[in-house]
């Protein structure tokens, strides 16, 4: 985590490239040894006792080179070693070995339980899924269900009637199948009737490309958009580290525009355009602007005011418009709503031929929660005909995204409507996630805000708290004699003393000298009063640790 902040630093403007990484140190070269043949393996015309078939007793002695391998720590793509992501990080694999203590040794640990609310998982954490679109999957996975007539008493019958139509659309009623590597045209089209009625504006099946979860085609505008370390991505601090992650392995420039913590974590424009001025100083090409709406880390909804400013800045700076739209169905609050940066543009007025616009959508979040089955979208617009040809190509040499993704993302923007068998099911169990999701966000903030020195904003959505956190100055200094950043010390201390696995603020970057973690609002909302009180008892015992 400290080396994360350090690269994250580094590679933006604020900051001055480090100095080169310094390899570990090596062990001691093995030293030339002798050996028999059957050391070695016995060769033709040897016993495998050493001496030769004509009856001579000699042993062969052999000086071995020194084995190593070819690919070492030192010698990797460093794109790879700049590369960090906090969400599964030191914390994480930490708490893996504390899982192993509990499984084996539990008195070892002073928990029963490890809590992981380090990662948007909802399902991992008991949110059950949908019963339609489990429906639908089982019926598509093994399409010969519907033939047989004990499904009808099974399953529902828009489920029975909406599989069958996947799968015709499907060439071969193949599922096991390669698609279209912009994934099958017929779920395609369902896809782009959903965005239409979201957002009131057509949609172009042709524009939509499906994905394995939204971080593939995040990955694939990188891909296409940076060419050298001169191009630059603008994004927002706090970011979600996949942007970070996928800026340094592209060998670009992260260049930081700093959310508003004092304002709810507010975008201001004029934080846009002195970054921007500033990144073209310094002779950096900046290509494209990412925007998380809602937020992550922070759980902010942008307004439709800040939405327009932002794609007239777009608009007026010849910036690819990156959306992050992942979270639009996880809106808590009664004065805030998600608006799509399509819908914005369009109502404003902006056609394709103004603003280069990327949406990225999941199936991982909202109240599906189905991460494991990686599915997503991202539809393109406002590109020539020869780039969407060359998104197109990096597209086929993954020849796919996995069928049982694309099968649900165009479920979920396509649910069942009114007046379908499964209607009231499905409404019942999407609003109980929803106002529980909203419930927990409220429980949990308020906890965070009684607590010595911690502040925090209201999630008005996605699925996160990012509580600030005032840390004592012998925290801090015991944090840097321990080699860790001061909201991982924080973190750490945590995990070993509650199981409760969170992500220190710096894996997100944060203003420097401000201390902050992300939490999920994902546990069960009957366990919240359970950690929240072993939260508070470590956080006052911490205190009184350090304050001393």
């Amino acid at each position: 985590m400290r080396r994360s902040a350090q690269i994250l630093a580094k590679r933006t403007l604020a900051h001055t490239r480090s100095s080169a990484r310094v390899p570990p140190s090596k062990p001691p070269a093995f030293l030339p040894y002798t050996t028999t043949a059957t050391a070695m393996g016995a060769s033709d015309g040897q016993e495998t006792n050493g001496s030769s078939l004509n009856g001579s007793d000699s042993k062969r002695s052999l000086s071995c080179v020194p084995w190593s391998s070819s690919i070492t720590i030192d010698n990797i793509n460093p794109k790879v070693l700049e590369c960090e992501y906090a969400v599964r990080g030191e914390i994480v694999t930490h708490a893996e070995r504390l899982q192993h203590k509990l499984l084996h040794n539990p008195a070892s640990v002073p928990f029963d339980e490890l809590i992981y609310c380090n990662i948007g998982n909802p399902q991992s954490l008991g949110q059950q899924p949908i019963t339609f679109f489990r429906e639908v999957a089982a019926l598509c996975d093994y399409p010969g269900l519907l033939d047989k007539d004990e499904t009808h008493g099974i399953f529902s019958s828009d489920s029975i009637a909406r599989a069958e139509s996947i799968i015709s659309g499907i060439p071969g009623r193949a599922t096991g199948a390669y698609s279209h590597s912009k994934g099958v045209k017929a779920l395609r089209v369902t896809i782009a009737e959903g965005i239409q009625q979201r957002d009131s504006y057509p949609a172009d099946p042709d524009d939509i490309f499906l994905t394995d979860g939204a971080s593939p085609g995040v990955h694939m505008m990188m891909q296409l958009t940076l060419r050298n370390r001169k191009d630059g991505i603008m994004c927002p601090i706090p970011q979600y580290p996949l942007y970070s992650a996928s800026i340094a392995l592209h060998d670009g420039t992260l260049v930081p525009y700093y959310l508003d913590e004092s304002k709810g974590w507010g975008l201001d424009m004029s934080e846009l355009k002195s970054r921007l001025e500033a990144a073209t100083a310094s002779g950096i090409n900046v290509r494209a602007l990412v925007v998380i709406n809602p937020g992550n880390p922070t759980g902010q909804v942008l307004s439709q005011e800040n939405q327009q400013n932002i794609v007239q800045f777009c608009k007026d700076e010849g910036l690819i418009l990156l959306a992050d739209e992942v979270y639009q169905e996880n809106i808590y609050v009664d004065n805030k709503k998600f608006t799509s940066f399509k819908k914005v543009a369009r109502s404003m007025g902006y056609t394709e031929k103004d603003i280069c616009l990327v949406s990225f959508h999941s199936i991982s979040k909202g109240y599906y929660g189905e991460c494991g089955r990686r599915g997503g979208y991202m539809e393109v617009t406002g590109f020539d005909s020869d780039v969407k040809d060359q998104i197109y190509k990096v597209a086929s040499v993954n020849l796919c995204s996995n069928l049982s993704g694309q099968i649900m993302m165009s479920l979920i923007m396509n649910p069942p409507k009114v007046g379908d068998e499964s209607y009231e099911l499905y409404t019942s169990e999407r609003d109980a996630i929803l106002s529980s999701l909203g419930r927990r966000a409220k429980m949990l903030a308020e906890a965070l805000n009684k607590l010595e020195g911690v502040t925090c904003n209201e999630a008005e959505g996605a699925m996160y708290l990012f509580p600030r956190i005032e840390l004592p100055e012998g925290a801090i200094k015991s944090a840097k004699a321990a080699g860790m950043v001061p909201d991982t010390f924080y973190c750490r201390r945590l995990l070993d003393a509650t199981g409760i696995v969170v992500v220190p603020g710096s894996g997100f970057g944060q203003v420097p000298g401000t201390w902050h973690f992300r939490i999920t609002i994902l546990p069960p909302e009957e366990k919240m009063p359970t950690i929240i009180s072993k939260l508070t008892t470590f956080h006052e015992r911490f205190l009184q640790e350090f304050q001393a």
